[in-house]
């Protein structure tokens, strides 16, 4: 059921791989915001976009590497 579904678990600089390719040609994206919206870096052409949560849930195969996960108020020491 869609109601049962855990939020994916994105941290900043963590590396993901979408099923579909860039124009450019990559798979591979760096994540650059967190949110409501996600915002994605490709590795190859450092063009930048601004997605839904629920679609980078939906359109993401593989968590290629991890960022390090940041404190629980958000900010950096």
């Amino acid at each position: 059921m869609w109601y049962n579904r855990r939020m994916l678990e994105l941290y900043m600089d963590d590396v993901i791989r979408l099923r579909k390719p860039h124009p450019c040609g990559s798979y591979d994206w760096r994540v650059v915001r967190l949110g409501a919206d996600i915002g994605l870096r490709c590795l190859k052409c450092n063009h930048r976009v601004l997605l839904p949560r629920s679609d980078v849930e939906r359109r993401m195969k593989l968590i290629v590497s991890r960022g390090r996960p940041s404190p629980a108020g958000g900010q950096e020491p």
